[in-house]
């Protein structure tokens, strides 16, 4: 009853994938499967290339053998590249482990029947849904660079932005300015006017100081209409005499 269910399964497939298929055995084929992601705005490629749009969609190869009682029993599978292997966002190599961990439910769930149909589906709509998940992250990577550059030529006209803490740094900077500001006025305010209060004591000549009766006559020799010149006042006591003006 297997082997029946297998020769019909293995002849559906050649009439589904008849330039895919290629026979190993009588109980091992294997099916290229040329992947189509879905195009987007962000084609180029992973290094910024803009020929990426030009690259050959990547291709992989599932391996189906038959065991006895398929399929009643799951088939044993595996995958391999096709084509080159240059393709930015998938790498048959580096993501065969989780396709093929993927591919497991689907089989648990079909076992009974025959479902190579449905796992050739399953791998592809997994595989191509990688690539669309790493071209859509690549492309936030470049936005989100694009945008960290713009912001940082914006800053150059508007500044930093203001927030409540920087706010409340700056206030506290203006008034201790202001207040050492108004400290060093006050203090030359006060230095002008302690200034303009003194007065230089106003020295009296010789003569002043004989007419006001400050000093004596002078010596025997002279007479008391001579007279009294400035140099014969006695030095000391011009020395103590201090005016205000």
């Amino acid at each position: 009853m297997g082997r029946e269910e297998q020769i019909e399964e293995r002849e559906v497939l050649d009439s589904i994938f008849p330039d895919e298929i290629t026979d190993i055995s009588d109980t091992e084929y294997r099916i290229t499967i040329k992947l189509n992601p879905p195009e987007d705005d962000h084609d180029a490629g992973a290094n910024g290339d803009d020929d990426e749009i030009d690259r050959e969609p990547p291709a992989l190869i599932l391996h189906v053998r038959y065991p006895e009682a398929y399929p009643d029993e799951a088939p044993i599978l595996d995958l391999s590249g096709a084509g080159p292997s240059s393709y930015p966002w998938f790498s048959v190599s580096a993501d065969k482990a989780q396709l093929l961990r993927g591919l497991e439910e689907t089989v648990q769930e079909n076992l009974g029947m025959a479902m190579v149909f449905t796992l050739v589906t399953a791998v592809t709509e997994a595989a191509e849904q990688l690539i669309s998940e790493r071209r859509e992250g690549a492309a936030r990577v470049r936005e989100e660079a694009l945008l960290e550059a713009e912001r940082e030529e914006n800053k150059k006209f508007h500044g930093d932005p203001v927030t409540p803490e920087s706010f409340l740094r700056w206030r506290e900077g203006f008034l201790r300015e202001m207040e050492e500001r108004r400290q060093r006025e006050e203090d030359e305010r006060l230095a002008e006017l302690k200034k303009a209060r003194v007065k230089e004591p106003v020295r009296l000549t010789g003569r002043q100081l004989w007419e006001r009766g400050l000093v004596g006559k002078g010596d025997e020799g002279e007479g008391e209409g001579d007279d009294v010149d400035d140099d014969d006042v006695p030095t000391e006591q011009v020395e103590k005499l201090k005016v205000e003006a």
